[in-house]
């Protein structure tokens, strides 16, 4: 019995002692990023708006084999009304697009897979693929047998001998094609105008903006029973007013004080005795209800590249001219940047438009729907006109007011525009107001 106790115990020393996984094997966070890097991630199109289900993937901001950070932009896509920016969910190489550039997609829809894992050593940042594929080839070889690395090398070293052999006939076939024939392209894009007995004709596909703003147009047009009215405003002592004021608000505030937001606070106490001018009609059948509202939220026209856009100064009625004026401005930047929210564009109680400021004389605005008018504004040029039985030439500016003739009668839009005249010639009525 003794003996084969003793028989036993020499069984269990003679067996190999496992191995701890912390020494003979990997450790344990470096296996777990191991298999996390075989792990992929599907980026699909994100929220964009509530009404807003689809959009045109205009650019890839990352391709193929490109490792990219979590929340970092790797595509861009158009809607009706702003650009909306593809973050990645996570950091990771990117493996596959799923959609090409100027593909129509919907809201979820898988546009890419992400291989997950953080940029090792030797994949750091700035090492173009040659050096990668290289450096993962001598990592790998030791894993077999020791010579292999030493093929490698070879394998790597003919190719710049080829091309270093035949240095003259690559280098000239590179540079003839790439700026020779792209350099006429521009050039006859630009010229294609002037020249004489050219009948070129170029279809360029309208971007989603420009089809919405066509659209939203055209809907004005057939809805609304528009009607404008014109009157001509004296800018002088608005622009003394600028002019005394402007440094002090600048050096104090760093706002540049500017028309608009007089214009706007000016409609903004016009409103006050005209409150349609400030409503919209609501309803089926071209609309049965009118809607009257306590607050102003002011839509600035802006121009951009990509067509024209109406960000939202909302509350207006609480502002003095500083706050509105510094509104405007944040808006105008956000709009030129291409950083403009759905939300900042959204609602919009009164339009203000100000063709002015690329030397419109005068002219005709469409009004921006459900609203019920829109005030433009034009250039200010010097003319001669009669003060108190004189002639003296001082700096005047048409107004127009675009009314829809359904809710405002002719009175109501002719007294809006005279008091907002009456308000900006006369600067120190809007503190009585």
């Amino acid at each position: 019995m003794m003996s084969r106790h003793i028989l036993t115990a020499a069984r269990i020393l003679r067996r190999p002692a496992l191995q701890h996984p912390l020494r003979g094997g990997l450790p344990l966070p470096l296996l777990m990023a191991q298999v996390r890097s075989y792990a992929q991630i599907i980026v699909k199109v994100p929220q964009m708006a509530e009404s807003i289900n689809e959009g045109t993937l205009k650019q890839w901001a990352k391709q193929v084999g490109d490792y990219v950070q979590r929340d970092e932009e790797i595509a861009t896509i158009e809607t009706d009304k702003i650009d909306v920016a593809v973050n990645a969910p996570d950091s990771g190489v990117l493996i596959e697009l799923l959609a090409n550039e100027e593909d129509t997609v919907t809201l979820d829809q898988e546009i890419a897979k992400i291989e997950l894992g953080e940029r090792s050593a030797s994949s750091g940042a700035g090492e173009p693929p040659g050096k990668e594929d290289a450096s993962a080839n001598s990592r790998s070889a030791p894993l077999g047998d020791e010579g292999k690395p030493e093929k490698t090398y070879p394998q790597s070293q003919p190719e710049p001998s080829s091309e270093a052999g035949k240095p003259t006939p690559p280098q000239e076939s590179i540079k003839e094609p790439a700026p020779k024939k792209a350099q006429p392209t521009k050039d006859n894009s630009v010229s294609s105008g002037p020249i004489f007995g050219s009948r070129e004709e170029r279809r360029v596909k309208m971007n989603r903006m420009r089809l919405r703003i066509a659209e939203r147009l055209k809907q004005s047009q057939n809805t609304a029973a528009s009607l404008t009215t014109f009157n001509e405003v004296d800018m002088s002592s608005l622009m003394e007013f600028r002019k005394l004021y402007k440094d002090e608000i600048l050096k104090k505030t760093g706002v540049k004080l500017g028309f608009m937001s007089a214009f706007s606070r000016a409609s903004v106490l016009a409103m006050r005795d005209i409150p349609a001018v400030n409503a919209s009609i609501e309803g089926e059948n071209g609309g049965d209800t009118i809607v009257y509202r306590d607050y102003v939220d002011i839509s600035v026209a802006v121009a951009t590249e990509k067509g024209l856009v109406t960000p939202v100064v909302r509350n207006a009625e609480s502002m003095d001219m500083v706050e509105i004026e510094k509104a405007i401005a944040d808006m105008g930047k956000k709009a030129r940047d291409g950083k403009l929210t759905i939300e900042d564009m959204a609602g919009g109680t009164f339009t203000i438009s100000n063709g002015g400021v690329f030397g419109s004389l005068m002219g005709t605005p469409i009004i921006n729907l459900p609203q019920s008018a829109v005030l433009g504004l034009h250039a200010i040029k010097d003319r001669p006109v009669a003060v108190d039985g004189k002639i003296e030439v001082r700096p005047m500016m048409y107004l127009a007011l675009t009314y829809d003739h359904r809710l405002l009668d002719g009175r109501e839009a002719v007294q809006f525009l005279v008091k907002v005249k009456g308000y900006i010639e006369d600067p120190r009525k809007m503190l009585l107001g």
